[in-house]
């Protein structure tokens, strides 16, 4: 999703050079749900560099998709060689959420986690607005009725224009159901900065999350700019992070200016 114009091959290019280990490979442009070809020439493309596929991340929403779309999606997840898949918890927020349109929701995700698992596949519900899961409150409250342990579990990202204290706070909520974490920094709405410019916010995630069986990854979701450049440095920053975050040191504070 980071870099919908760049062709895979280009992407996989710049997860190299930026030394990263994976890439979930989103469903709307690189990897076309039902395109089992593309998926597998994908897959191949990312072993090859020494690269691991981290999930697909589908377009997938429960609670209005047909049976045959859950099954293109999973097939091709299967096929591109994802762990993991990535779907989206309905249609609307969940404050304007219907009874019916959330049991929808419901239903969907018990089938299709239950069909995926039965592929070795997991589920990760996308935290976004406009969806069941915009608020860390709603996205447990869907977690606890669907009822799935195994199988299921959500991303979460720092809410656009949420306050740091706010933003752990519902990690916290969330944290042992968390497979994945969308790292960007946008301040104070949807203005894109430096993942740097946020430093206390990612590392109090790192440090939350440090030790969750839950979390399998951390992917990057926006950089400044859609530049190669600046995913190499916020890869250095959050690199640098989780190394120190694991050997139990906090970490101090780039020299923002400097890393500009």
């Amino acid at each position: 999703m980071t870099f919908r114009s760049h062709a895979p091959a280009d992407v996989i290019r710049f997860a190299v050079d930026a030394h990263l280990k994976a890439i979930e490979w989103g469903g709307d442009i690189h990897v076309p749900a039902g395109d089992v070809v593309c998926a597998k020439e994908v897959k191949d493309r990312t072993v090859d560099a020494g690269l691991a596929v981290a999930s697909y991340g589908s377009y997938l929403r429960l609670g209005s998709s047909t049976r045959s779309e859950q099954e293109a999606v999973l097939e091709t997840a299967v096929a591109l060689g994802a762990p993991r898949i990535r779907v989206w918890a309905g249609t609307r927020g969940s404050a304007a959420a219907e009874p019916h349109h959330w049991a929808g929701v419901v239903h969907d995700a018990r089938e299709f986690t239950d069909t995926a698992a039965s592929a070795d596949v997991l589920v990760g519900l996308e935290f976004h607005g406009g969806t069941l899961t915009d608020r860390a409150e709603s996205t447990a409250a869907l977690l606890s009725e669907i009822e799935r342990e195994r199988g299921l579990g959500t991303y979460w990202q720092p809410p656009q224009g949420m306050p740091d204290v706010e933003a752990l706070r519902g990690l916290d909520l969330l944290a042992g159901n968390v497979l994945a974490v969308h790292a960007f920094s946008w301040w104070p709405t949807d203005e894109r900065r430096p993942l740097a410019d946020r430093f206390d916010l990612w590392c109090a995630v790192l440090e939350r999350m440090h030790g969750q069986r839950s979390l399998n990854d951390v992917l990057f979701e926006f950089v400044l700019g859609d530049s190669a450049t600046q995913l190499a440095r916020d890869a250095g920053t959050l690199l640098r992070l989780i190394e120190e975050v694991s050997r139990e040191a906090r970490p101090e504070p780039p020299d923002i200016a400097a890393a500009r």
